[in-house]
């Protein structure tokens, strides 16, 4: 009998079968794994204009928005208006299959016109917004403490001086 085992004629099998909980298991895993990928491809990936960063090529060449300094958008070459970005990037096939867009924005732009057409491209679908910078920018951090109203020799808000501490 399948019941049946042991050296007892007739006594009970008490194992616990682990089949069907190795089989949940799985079912579950494969679920986080899923679910997992779909939070982490969420993200939006921000590259701050001037940025000591290397450059990385793109020989795929993504689908870029321009914004000149003059506030003209470029979709690729072509110019569109502000009032036709939504539906533009809407109707294009590249959004549409990669959900994908690179921003390209004058450093000198106010943040609210960036911003603008970063929610133009979200409510056309576009699901990842990637930032394009200038790679071969030097940086003046001093200036850039200097215009936040910070002292350049790299002391706090509070006046606390962020050196390494000194031993005795």
């Amino acid at each position: 009998m399948g019941m049946s085992g042991g050296k007892q004629k007739g006594s009970l099998n008490s194992e616990i079968n682990v089949t069907p909980m190795v089989d949940v298991m799985l079912v579950l895993l494969v679920i986080f794994m899923i679910t997992a990928t779909t939070m982490a491809n969420s993200a939006v990936d921000l590259n701050l204009p001037e940025t000591n960063a290397p450059t990385q090529d793109d020989p795929a060449g993504r689908l870029t928005l321009r914004i000149k300094k003059t506030k003209e958008l470029f979709i690729g070459e072509t110019q569109v208006s502000w009032a036709e970005l939504e539906e533009k990037l809407r109707a294009n096939e590249r959004v549409k299959k990669e959900k994908e867009l690179y921003i390209e924005a004058d450093k000198d732009l106010p943040y609210a016109v960036v911003v603008t057409a970063m929610a133009a491209a979200q409510n056309a679908g576009v699901v990842k917004l990637q930032m394009r910078t200038d790679p071969a920018a030097n940086l003046d951090y001093g200036a850039l403490d200097k215009a936040a109203g910070l002292p350049a020799d790299g002391a706090a808000v509070d006046g606390a001086a962020l050196k390494p501490a000194q031993n005795n």
